[in-house]
């Protein structure tokens, strides 16, 4: 995608956020009431971002270990064994910071 398409992209998202808002605004007559957004809606929006990015993150992180490995093994078939351990070795160090990420996220939504 070029740059344009990503700025329009990333507006109608950032409009697809805030729409919901905008629309509970207004009271049962149909008026427009005050619009106000507390600091613990930010807190939400920021708690979901930061659970998706760890998310996105972490596949994206043993995806691509599982890419590389699979890649070495057709290099050097006789080294299949010690790259699988260390595939599954470092698959868990990044599940278990993506995992520490979620934790985070869920810490901040429930103490913050």
């Amino acid at each position: 995608m070029n740059k344009f398409a990503r700025i329009v992209v990333c507006c109608f998202v950032l409009f697809l956020m805030f729409a919901p808002a905008i629309a509970l605004a207004q009271d049962s007559t149909g008026a427009t009431s005050s619009f106000s957004i507390s600091k613990t809606s930010f807190g939400y929006l920021g708690v979901g971002i930061g659970a998706g990015l760890a998310v996105i993150g972490g596949s994206i992180g043993i995806g691509l270990i599982g890419s590389r490995v699979i890649e070495a093994s057709a290099r050097q078939p006789e080294m299949l064994g010690q790259l699988r351990t260390l595939m599954f070795i470092t698959a868990a160090l990044v599940e278990g910071l993506a995992l520490f990420a979620l934790v985070i996220c869920i810490l901040c939504l429930f103490v913050g």
